[in-house]
């Protein structure tokens, strides 16, 4: 059942609903995202710049956008604000259910450090974080992967972070797509989706749906071909993807992709 998100009155999807939307890979909440959504699903709501999964045997993460902005690497900001990793770090304690961190590092692309290795995860793994998309690098990789805490990042450095918490709970342009604090966040070895709260509410049943009307349809004809002649398995295909447009018509009033 969705509950509301303090502070803003947006609904946010349960604990259970976000690990049953765990179970898919990021590519099928694609599919089932765009059926409902009113934005450009062509260039919205995913990343445009290449990223990496440092965890990819972790399988995808799924929950609430927490937002950082880090930087630059000079000492002036740790002088002017010697408290902000603890301000921030009670920020994340205070924002409820499963956390995705994600961070702008303002030294991209030459990154001196990363604000993210093995004492950071454990810090941000004990206050309910399950993972961090970081525009930046990212060290201590076994460690991190120790504590449960999945990454997407842009490459593995050696140094600590130079850099200092700038600002949160504010928006952030990570990987060329901009996310706002409780966006709903789904990433995986393919990259990641930040999803607004109005395309929330209907996601894990549209994603459900696509899921099983491919396995029904287009997926179960495309492997059904032994036996049959290629004549045979084109015919089997046109049937197949009729019925797959059909249900995505009857389901959400709009034409499949087949």
């Amino acid at each position: 059942m969705a509950k509301k998100r303090e502070g803003d009155g947006a609904a946010r999807l349960s604990d259970a609903e976000l690990l049953r939307l765990g179970r898919w890979n990021t590519p099928t909440i694609y599919n089932g995202w765009e059926q409902i959504t009113r934005r450009d699903s062509a260039k919205e709501c995913f990343n445009p710049e290449e990223t990496r999964d440092f965890c990819p045997e972790m399988g995808p993460m799924c929950g609430y956008a927490v937002t950082l902005v880090v930087g630059p690497s000079r000492r002036g900001p740790i002088q002017e604000q010697p408290g902000a990793w603890l301000d921030f770090f009670k920020y994340l304690a205070g924002v409820p259910g499963r956390k995705v961190v994600v961070c702008q590092d303002l030294d991209k692309p030459d990154f001196v450090g990363t604000f993210c290795g093995e004492v950071t995860a454990g810090i941000y793994r004990a206050l309910g974080c399950i993972g961090a998309v970081i525009d930046g690098a990212v060290r201590d990789l076994d460690e991190v992967k120790a504590v449960g805490f999945k990454v997407l990042a842009s490459r593995l450095c050696i140094g600590h972070a130079q850099a200092w918490p700038l600002r949160w709970d504010c928006p952030v342009e990570v990987f060329g797509r901009q996310v706002r604090p409780g966006d709903l966040i789904h990433a995986d070895k393919h990259g990641f989706m930040a999803i607004p709260a109005e395309d929330q509410p209907g996601l894990l049943d549209a994603a459900a749906f696509m899921d099983g009307n491919e396995l029904d349809t287009v997926i179960a004809a495309g492997r059904a071909s032994a036996g049959r002649t290629r004549d045979e398995i084109v015919a089997a295909l046109a049937d197949a993807s009729a019925r797959f447009n059909a249900a995505v018509a009857k389901k959400f009033g709009r034409r499949g992709e087949w």
